[in-house]
């Protein structure tokens, strides 16, 4: 197996185990809202619940993913990297909501399933796309830039930051 290969696998499993994470805690928090919070309402239930359990999952995926799975694709943390890759990330994820949410309700209109196994079947498909973003976009790996970057004074150029 390649070095490359080997490199996308390894991302893939600790992105896998993140995503479980995620899945655990958009599932507990959609539960909660959709059965507790929100019962009385299609609305609440079937669209607030989702949107309330999806930016709890984003935020704890995200930690995970800028802390271990794409570390090493962070050459400079601060607290502004952080926040820089978190709106991109959050961002990427709301595409990617929005893909969820119009298959847990094709799901839901089809199989008149609970909300709660439709958002877990929505889930799977949403995330191949979101790997596929963090992989290719939000954590891409950059390539090393020449002293042809720097300028007359020999400091980095505005676009230095990118490295993050």
């Amino acid at each position: 197996m390649s070095s490359r290969l080997a490199d996308l696998l390894k991302r893939f499993v600790g992105y896998f185990g993140v995503s479980l994470l995620g899945t655990a805690v958009d599932t507990a928090v959609l539960w909660v809202c959709s059965h507790l919070l929100f019962s009385g309402s299609y609305f609440g239930r079937n669209v607030l619940s989702p949107t309330i359990s999806f930016e709890c999952a984003v935020f704890v995926n995200f930690c995970n993913s800028y802390f271990f799975v794409w570390k090493d694709r962070i050459s400079k943390r601060s607290t502004r990297s952080f926040f820089r890759h978190y709106a991109a990330y959050n961002a990427s994820c709301t595409g990617t909501f929005l893909l969820k949410m119009g298959l847990l309700q094709l799901v839901v209109l089809i199989s008149g399933l609970d909300v709660v196994w439709c958002n877990l079947i929505a889930l799977c498909f949403s995330g191949l796309v979101n790997f596929t973003m963090n992989e290719k976009v939000i954590f891409r790996k950059k390539k090393i830039r020449s002293d042809a970057s720097h300028n007359s004074t020999g400091s980095p150029g505005l676009d230095s930051e990118t490295q993050e």
